[in-house]
This record gives C-alpha cells, structure tokens and sequence, in this order.
C-alpha cells in the first residue's frame, strides 16, 4: 500500500472492541504438554516422535517458516518461540488492538496429521486440555477451538462431547487437507458430533496429509503455495456441498480461517452454473450451490484480498454477506494484519461493528 493509503486507513481507529478470530498458541517445548500426556504417550513422543504422511515431518523446515512463521518483533522477552508467552502477549497484542475476545487456533502439535491414530488423538487431547490451563484460565479474553484427530471419527466425536460442555471452548478445528474429500461420509460423524453441541466447525489452513498441495501436483515455489491456500478451500467448500452435508446438516456452520474469500463469488457462480446442468448427478444438493455458501460458510478477513479498485472489493463483500466477515490479524505470524490497517475502503459504523466485532460474538456465541 502507499504511505498515502496508509495515513487514510490508520485514520479509521477502532472505535469498538475488536474479535481477533484467528491467535497462535505455541508451547516453549513439548515439555509443556507432558502434564496432560500419559506416561505412555509421553515416552513414545520422546523415542519415535510424530509419524505424517509425507516426507518432510514438519513444514518448519520449508525457508518461508523460519524463523518460527512469525513477526520478527513477537519473540519474548524471556526466550521462548513467538506465542508461546501469555503476558507477552497481553502486552503486544490484546492490549495494544484492544482486543475484547480472542480465538485461539493451535496449529501444533499436528495430531490431526498422525499415521498413529492413537497418538494423534493423545495429542489431541493434551493440547485440547493445555489451551484451558495455560491460557484461557489465566485470560478470560481468549477461548480455544477442540483440536481433534479427524482421520478417527470415533476419537473426534469422544473429544468433542468431552471438550464441548466446557465453555471455554467456542469452535471445533479441523485442516482443510485431509486424507480424504471433505464431505465424504467418514467424517460425518464429526458433522453430527457439531451440531449436538452446537459449535462451528473451523477450518484453518494446514494438515500434511501426503497429498500434493495443488490438483497439478508439488508447486515449484512457496509463492504458488501460498496461493494454494485459498484453492485447498474451494475444495473443501465444494466437497460438502456435492456431498450434501449442508443438506443432511442444516444447522451447521463452517468458518473459514486464513484462506482470503474474494474467490466465493466465482466459485458459487460456477458451481451453480453446472447445478443447473448436472444436478440429476447429486439429488443430494436441493438448492443452487450459491444458496449453501451463502448460509453456510464464514470467512476471517486475513489474508485480506487487495484488488486493484478499492470498490470491488465492497462489492464481493456485498455478494457474501457482510454478516458473513470475521476479522482476524494470524498473531504472531509474519502475515499478521494490523486491524487499523485491514481495510482499503471506508466503512460504516454498523459495517465496522459487525466485521470486527459483532458476527464474531454470534457465530461463537461469545
């Protein structure tokens, strides 16, 4: 953006408090999780470690993660990786924005990546019960989202009837890179587990599950993989409704984490466009494809879409729905988006409460 843009943007200070819909909590070493690991499972991370589905074991290892995925200026004070620190954290983040309410996303460890399904949902559930201890129950501005091994759909809905009663949970997380589609009835069972506990389901970028991370394959460089992001989401978006999960689940909720949306538009459009053509294929989607992302779907604001006329990018929030908008900044990591800074248009009082506020509280029942 231009020095110019800049000085309008930062003008638009925020006015009501903000609902960061996407914070990562990161642990100083494993060490922090043994407390809420069996002895077993505590000995097996030390001797064998994780076991994923692709060669490379963590994407840490990938230039663009180094160091720690984060801002260069979230390190702590007292050593420990970016997001790792609560007080920290406090000062930097929360307290600096003004945040009323934060979303906690635990991208690590990957328990939802496990070949060793028992172990998957040991990490799991040991990061699930870490959140509560050592941040929500200290900070009553954060809420966690249940973690869970979604490849073991008995062992994610047992986590989340045993998470969900506690109201510091507001969100069950899943990656939008599976073994599988989506919408695929193996994991309807997480679907139905959702809606009896009446939480959205968040779907954040991640998941290493051996699968190439665009329909052509491995990208040749980060910055195709990067972009792959928003594509993995289509296609998640696309698997549950041909599926017909939205149909079977009328009530459920999907909230998009970390993928932009400015691809929503175009693919409800496509979408409907074949419907119209092919729907005696799928009995199972009653209603134009539209219809569904319209009612079902949520989206974060990062990474927010910067299209060339400022406008257009009102009319795409026009066409989604500005309760459908959530802002998130992706604290700490280096993609983070400043909320004084997030938007290139101008927006109404009763549009600004609602995107960086108000649909928030309802989707999460904050």
């Amino acid at each position: 953006m231009s020095q110019t843009v800049l000085e309008v943007l930062g003008s638009q200070q925020q006015k009501v408090g903000i609902v960061d819909c996407d914070i990562h909590p990161n642990f100083r070493s494993p060490a922090d999780l043994a407390p809420f690991m069996a002895t077993r499972w505590q000995q097996h991370w030390r001797e064998y470690g994780s076991h994923l589905r692709q060669g490379l074991s963590s994407t840490l290892a990938h230039p663009r993660m180094t160091p720690g995925v984060a801002r260069a200026d979230a390190w702590p004070p007292n050593g420990g990786p970016p997001g790792s620190d609560l007080e920290f954290m406090r000062t930097q983040h929360l307290d600096a924005y003004g945040i009323e309410h934060g979303m906690l996303m635990c991208l690590r460890p990957g328990g939802c990546d496990e070949r060793n399904l028992d172990f998957g949902a040991a990490l799991c559930r040991a990061t699930n019960d870490w959140q509560v201890e050592a941040w929500v129950r200290k900070e009553p501005r954060l809420s966690a989202g249940i973690t869970i091994p979604q490849e073991d759909a008995a062992a994610a809905v047992a986590e989340i009837e045993r998470c969900a009663p506690d109201s510091a949970f507001r969100v069950i997380n899943m990656p939008p890179r599976m073994l599988e589609p989506a919408g695929r009835r193996k994991y309807w069972p997480i679907y139905e587990a959702a809606v009896a506990a009446g939480l959205p389901i968040g779907i954040h970028i991640s998941g290493v599950p051996g699968h190439p991370s665009t329909g052509a394959g491995w990208p040749s460089f980060y910055f195709q993989e990067h972009h792959a992001n928003a594509q993995s989401m289509q296609a998640v978006v696309t698997s549950l409704i041909m599926e017909g999960v939205p149909e079977a689940f009328p009530t459920l909720r999907f909230v998009l984490i970390e993928c932009g949306f400015a691809w929503a538009p175009s693919l409800g459009w496509r979408l409907d466009k074949l419907w119209h053509r092919m729907r005696n294929e799928v009995p199972q989607v009653k209603r134009p494809p539209s219809e569904y992302i319209r009612k079902h779907f949520w989206y974060t604001t990062q990474p927010i879409e910067e299209t060339e006329d400022p406008g257009h990018l009102r009319e795409i929030i026009d066409w989604i729905g500005w309760d459908r908008l959530l802002f998130s900044t992706d604290y700490p990591h280096w993609d983070f988006d400043d909320p004084n800074y997030t938007f290139r248009i101008q927006l109404t009082e009763a549009e600004r409460r609602a995107v960086f506020r108000d649909n928030a509280r309802k989707v999460f029942g904050l």
